[in-house]
């Protein structure tokens, strides 16, 4: 047998292993057999890595934003650097094919870091001014101190730079849990960010649930933010309640995808495709649930099958693969299941199978004759399955789109200005995308509404969420 190798937690600038000696076994979606171990993590660990954030902070709140965006361009330059590295990491733990993970997350990490480098600088308020007789007011804003991250397991190494580089950028001091199916490209992370920080500011814990639900639960932290699913939003959420944390959830999504009778079929259905299996259809932003006008539909549906059935899933080498495996075998059994609870009204157009006995691989699947209260529908499948629905006017469209728990993502494919505009508005999600779906950049808010969570990732909003704001007065006697 192959020793595995060893992950650590990385507490106070210095990689140590759960104070128990407590383990789990690290996974290699491709072949389904483990390959490294990390620390299981317990209270003890918990409470030393809250312990160094909170020692930490106040010397890093100190720093100014010129200091914070020098250490967090360093950091980008760092990974820039070690994008090769990084990535055969984030492939070895999730399957992930390497090309398109090096084009396609190392280039938008980079740029979201350097991003809030410069937003470390730009902080705005409203001008210090007179607004009682003898008082002049101004507003502070100010980091909130000591965050509790929690990152899931379909972007370890992306998602992980969304919960650290705005945190940091602001002035606050972090503990971040990577997935327990995926702890090894943020265990990397941090030995890269410690390169770059003073001890203490950035530290990771592994661990699983409910080593998130000590985090969450921890006296230390003054805001929790968690990316996952909606059932853990909801215990993060009643947890922080009970001391009145600040939280940041971006939870699950339902994705409409709304094309009407005008629209380029075959442009439509390859970028639609693209967005409903890339990653494996591992994305709360995926274009899973399509909805397409009656006139069209037959023809769509065709070409989204034929498409879905020329598209490639397999190993991280192979060049030609759009998607490797799903992430651990929970995911492959939750995918599988939606698909053979199918109901007898539906039809499955090409897929619906797992494909190779080793790993956790599944066909491109489209799904067609849904129904609008159907299971797969209204619950998020999080795998490579496009559903396609048959709409007869703009409110039934809208109607539908609109009628799940979820409000993350949602995209519009038609010629008509004024339709496009109407949809946008109508539609209740926090991402509206015309005749395009899934592109995200720096400068704009990513967050939803509804069950889909709330506090807003990525752009000037999402380094907000990290500050609070403080009214000082004084007297001008």
């Amino acid at each position: 047998m192959t020793e595995l190798r060893t992950l650590r937690n990385y507490i106070d600038g210095e990689f140590r292993a759960a104070a128990d000696g407590r383990t789990t076994e690290v996974v290699n979606p491709v072949t389904g057999q483990a390959y490294a171990t990390a620390p299981l993590s317990g209270a003890d660990d918990v409470d030393a890595a809250m312990a160094a954030a909170a020692a930490a902070f106040p010397g890093w709140r100190d720093t100014t934003p010129s200091d914070r965006q020098k250490a967090l361009l360093r950091i980008a330059d760092a990974i820039e650097a070690r994008a090769a590295e990084i990535v055969a990491v984030e492939s070895e733990n999730t399957g992930k094919p390497i090309g398109l993970t090096t084009t396609e997350e190392i280039p938008p990490m980079v740029d979201q870091i350097r991003f809030f480098a410069g937003a470390a600088r730009m902080l705005e308020g409203r001008s210090a001014g007179e607004y009682m007789e003898g008082m002049t007011s101004m507003v502070r804003r100010e980091p909130v101190g000591v965050c509790a991250q929690v990152a899931p397991w379909n972007y370890p190494m992306m998602m992980a730079v969304w919960k650290f580089a705005p945190a940091i950028a602001a002035g606050n001091t972090v503990v971040l849990k990577p997935s327990d199916t995926t702890p090894a490209s943020t265990v990397l992370l941090a030995e890269i960010l410690g390169e770059h920080l003073p001890k203490g500011v950035f530290n990771v814990v592994c661990g699983d649930r409910d080593t998130g639900r000590l985090m969450v639960e921890h006296p230390v932290p003054a805001m929790a933010s968690i990316t996952g699913s909606v059932r853990a939003g909801m215990e993060v959420a009643g947890s922080a309640a009970k001391d009145l944390k600040r939280v940041h959830l971006e939870l699950g999504g339902k994705a409409p995808v709304v094309v009407f009778e005008d629209v380029d079929i075959p442009r439509a259905v390859e970028d639609i495709a693209v967005a409903g299996f890339f990653n494996a259809g591992q994305d709360c932003t995926a274009a899973t649930r399509v909805l397409v006008h009656e006139s069209i539909h037959a023809e769509f549906t065709a070409a989204l099958a034929k498409a879905a059935a020329d598209t490639k899933t397999g190993r991280p080498d192979d060049e030609d693969v759009l998607y490797g495996p799903l992430n651990n075998a929970r995911q492959l059994d939750q995918v599988s299941g939606f698909i053979e609870r199918i109901p007898a009204h539906a039809r499955i157009e090409t897929g619906g199978h797992r494909v190779g006995e080793q790993g956790y691989f599944y066909a491109p699947t489209v799904v067609s004759g849904l129904r609008q209260d159907d299971e797969m529908i209204q619950r998020e499948i999080f795998g490579p399955v496009i559903t396609v629905q048959s709409f007869t006017d703009e409110e039934q469209a809208v109607t539908w789109a609109n009628g799940v728990d979820y409000a993350l993502a949602s995209s519009v494919w038609t010629k008509d200005h004024a339709r496009a505009m109407r949809m946008s508005k109508r539609l209740d999600f926090g991402c509206v995308w015309i005749n395009t779906h899934i592109p995200l950049v720096a400068e704009m808010p990513h967050g939803g509404f509804k069950q889909s969570g709330y506090g807003k990732d990525l752009s000037g909003y999402g380094f907000e969420d990290y500050t609070r704001i403080k009214h000082v007065m004084t007297s001008l006697d």
